[in-house]
């Protein structure tokens, strides 16, 4: 499972949420779960008990993948401890 930032079009503040599997861009829509905002708090206009949305990817200015606590780095840091 991974936990995405999605900056939406228009929006004050991204939209914080978990997907299964990476977006896939060639699909037209991205359909996630737990929404919420950046700073954990419910999405105004939401209906009590959503737990998933689709966002059409027109509506997506980009998307940034947050690290999990379990995720180990692919690369050497430049410092050490």
């Amino acid at each position: 499972m991974y936990t995405l930032l999605l900056h939406i079009a228009d929006s004050p503040e991204p939209v914080k949420a978990e997907v299964d599997e990476l977006p896939d861009p060639s699909a037209s829509f991205l359909v996630i779960k737990n929404p919420r905002l950046r700073s954990e708090k419910e999405i105004r206009g939401l209906e009590d008990g959503v737990t998933m949305l689709i966002y059409p990817w027109w509506r997506i200015n980009y998307i940034q993948v947050l690290p999990s606590g379990d995720d180990e780095l692919d690369f050497p840091l430049l410092y050490r401890d």
